[in-house]
């Protein structure tokens, strides 16, 4: 860019998100902005890898988490923790109590920093509570963590804690870089990615992330169907229901794919070891059954701080790219109306919904406990965990004058009417697909967890997966009731 004005729109810098932005000023906070950082060739995943380290400046974060990653820390609660990881976790976490509260002004200025701060901090946030002994009822989260942590989120409009961008779209990079000049084709990149971080180094936890980025990848196509669906919707003669038909038929096509991605989970990630010992590192406050509090530290250091009140972590239910799907179908009225949670959906950027009246729901306190209206439905809460451009998109798409499903009930076009529940009942055996991973790897595993625990004279701890397991079957159901011809 140094061939461009400086006043170019390019060059100018980030804008903070607490100063006024001028009319009619673009967003410049990353290159796709304009167009809510949906990439034409990556989709909801950024165009180029992401960042692997933070600059010198913030090296004592990096350091931390390289130094928790290679010491092999071990879960609080795993079965025969030996004294010897209890203290090697013990001394880890005293290097974190010690480190200096770093600033963040200078990462406001790059949203591609700020994101990387994110997934380094709320990754070290999650060892420090995750390592910490069970017998510790508060958990206390050191200002040096808390500070910079809630600065960045405040930048980010996202809560502190991991969610699936951290996991997922800012978690890879290529085993081996494509070649310079060869145009980037998402589907011969599936098998292609690494991931940056994580707990376990097992191909397990890799294995889990990169199920997700495939999907996300291969995930484009879908995308780039919309886009010409909305196109020809906007013409509605006869022709454009011919193509709108054809592009129905070709979108069930990658849905389709996209569950195969989701079932190959299985040949890289075993259950036990994902419930055991994967599961446990990302679960946030909201999910923990044990009910120990996370106490942020150091608030009063910065007066524009607040008390976090979402800390969900990461969830599939927070992927831009099913939403999108859900929306675009008119599916997201029958998907996202059930399984409310206690929690309020209005975050910096939410706009009130009004969603259509659902049957009551079963408990979700899988997925958070706490308590309080008014009620919306967990999957429109997860939109809170998204990155804020890919909310825009979503709103965007949500705002389309011209809806397909009200084109489709509309038109008597039977062969239009049958290719659009062809594309919903994709979907629905995406969710079906689902459903089996949630039985699989959370439900199954729960059971005999507490199987095990009530042979040794113990007490069950609550319901183990089947809230979980409940909430996507609920969804999958919702999901069928959306069909024009077969209801």
């Amino acid at each position: 860019m140094e061939n461009l004005p400086p006043n170019h729109f390019l060059n100018l810098p980030r804008p903070d998100a607490f100063s006024p932005t001028p009319a009619g000023a673009p967003d410049t906070s990353t290159l796709a902005a304009h167009d809510f950082d949906v990439d034409t060739r990556t989709g909801f995943m950024p165009p180029e890898s992401p960042l692997t380290r933070l600059p010198s400046a913030w090296e004592p974060w990096e350091a931390v988490l390289e130094d928790a990653i290679r010491s092999k820390l071990q879960l609080a609660d795993k079965p025969g923790l030996s004294d010897e990881d209890a203290a090697k976790s013990e001394r880890w976490r005293n290097r974190v109590r010690e480190l200096p509260i770093l600033p963040v002004t200078d990462l406001k200025g790059s949203e591609i920093l700020l994101r990387r701060a994110h997934h380094v901090l709320a990754w070290i946030m999650h060892f420090y509570v995750h390592t910490t002994p069970m017998t510790t009822r508060n958990i206390h989260i050191p200002p040096p963590i808390t500070v910079p942590h809630l600065q960045v989120c405040a930048q980010l409009q996202l809560p502190p804690v991991l969610t699936y961008s951290d996991d997922v779209l800012y978690n890879w990079a290529f085993k081996t870089p494509p070649a310079p000049g060869v145009p980037f084709v998402p589907k011969q990149q599936l098998h292609n990615l690494r991931c940056l971080t994580l707990f376990t180094g097992t191909r397990d936890e890799e294995e889990f992330y990169l199920s997700s980025a495939r999907i996300e990848l291969r995930g484009v196509e879908a995308l780039s169907l919309m886009r010409a669906i909305m196109d020809e919707a906007f013409v509605g003669d006869t022709i454009a229901v011919r193509r709108i038909t054809t592009y129905l038929r070709a979108l069930a096509d990658v849905v389709a794919d996209m569950q195969k991605l989701l079932a190959g989970v299985r040949d890289g990630c075993d259950p036990q070891v994902f419930y055991d010992e994967i599961r446990p590192w990302f679960k946030g406050a909201d999910s923990d059954t044990t009910g120990r509090k996370w106490v942020f530290d150091g608030l009063e250091l910065d007066p524009t701080l607040e008390e976090p009140t979402e800390l969900s972590g990461p969830s599939a239910g927070q992927s831009s790219l099913i939403h999108a799907l859900d929306i675009f179908l008119g599916v997201d009225r029958y998907s996202h109306t059930n399984f409310s949670t206690g929690r309020s959906a209005q975050g910096p950027d939410s706009s009130p919904q009004t969603p259509s009246p659902a049957p009551a729901s079963p408990s979700t306190t899988a997925f958070s406990s706490a308590p309080g209206p008014p009620k919306v439905p967990f999957l429109t809460r997860m939109q809170l965990y998204m990155p804020r451009h890919h909310r825009a998109f979503l709103r965007h798409l949500q705002s389309n004058p011209r809806p397909l499903r009200r084109l489709v009930e509309q038109s008597e076009d039977p062969a239009l009417q049958e290719a659009y529940d062809v594309a919903v009942t994709a979907l629905k055996e995406f969710r079906d697909e689902h459903v089996r991973i949630v039985a699989l790897y959370i439900l199954i595993p729960s059971r005999r967890a507490a199987s095990a625990l009530q042979e040794a004279g113990g007490a069950p701890k609550g319901t183990g997966g089947t809230d979980a397991f409940q909430f996507v079957k609920g969804v999958r159901d919702q999901t069928a009731g959306a069909l024009l011809l077969r209801r």
